[in-house]
């Protein structure tokens, strides 16, 4: 089945930069893009060997083929399964100015497989970053949840962000996924997976 490699490493070393800067503890605004430009950026690392179909050596790689893309259409649930599928929802998120949505979602992904001797400190972090009424990336959801989040951080079990984790994305879901869908950087994605299958 003819599709596009990419290199599993490209994906992490997009976000590799900012997150250190996260993990620092400093907060490095940049410059916005023009709309797109990241998820076209980011897309063509995806598949930066499109003409040769060289794959890389030395990494795990991943191919990614139009059916997979097309999948990611069916439903934001079937996107978010795909670590591909992730990437590009998240650089389309931020051309947006709401990628905190998704790391938010993300984050409560990992939290709920933390064992439960670090569930304190990973509860706190995900309550600062993205819960107080002035985090750095403060999630969209309303007075009330944001109570009983705060609440729940505060002696935290694995269901603590539950409920703001499904606001979040019901929001996303709403909102940025058929947007997502209907951009040109997903339709350009397509139409060139399309068309290198059909040759």
């Amino acid at each position: 089945m003819p599709g596009f490699f990419f290199s599993h490493n490209n994906m992490t070393e997009l976000n590799g930069k900012e997150d250190c800067k996260l993990a620092e503890g400093k907060v490095h605004k940049k410059k916005q893009k023009a709309f797109g430009a990241d998820l076209k950026s980011y897309l063509k690392c995806m598949v930066p060997h499109i003409e040769s179909g060289i794959k890389a050596s030395n990494s795990r790689n991943v191919m990614l083929s139009a059916e997979e893309v097309i999948q990611w259409s069916q439903s934001l649930e079937k996107l978010l399964a795909s670590q591909s599928g992730q990437g590009a929802f998240r650089e389309f998120l931020k051309s947006e100015f709401s990628e905190e949505n998704i790391e938010f979602w993300l984050a409560c992904e990992d939290y709920k497989k933390t064992k439960s001797d670090h569930l304190h400190g990973k509860a706190e972090r995900i309550y600062e970053e993205f819960v107080q009424s002035d985090a750095i990336k403060q999630i969209n959801i309303d007075y009330q949840m944001r109570e009983a989040t705060a609440k729940k951080a505060q002696d935290p079990t694995h269901s603590s962000f539950d409920e703001a984790q499904k606001t979040v994305y019901i929001l996303m879901e709403r909102d940025s996924y058929p947007r997502f869908l209907k951009s040109k950087s997903y339709q350009n994605l397509l139409n060139q997976l399309q068309n290198n299958t059909s040759k």
